[in-house]
């Protein structure tokens, strides 16, 4: 069973989940490594304070774990 990922997690929950998520949130400009917002922030917050698509995030974060 895949895991999946949704909007309401926190960017340090998702981190928790795989290196490979780094990876992706970087491709969208996102350096949630650093950030002490990360504990605290959902993606969704995230995604709307940097005018990102959440889904679009969504869609490629969840594609870790289809492989």
């Amino acid at each position: 069973m895949s895991q999946k990922i949704t909007k309401d997690m926190t960017f340090h929950q998702v981190m928790q989940m795989s290196p490979e998520v780094v990876k992706v949130l970087g491709q969208f400009r996102l350096g949630c490594v650093g950030c002490m917002g990360a504990m605290n922030e959902t993606l969704e917050q995230g995604a709307m304070a940097h005018g990102l698509d959440v889904n679009e995030l969504l869609k490629a974060l969840n594609a870790i774990f289809d492989k």
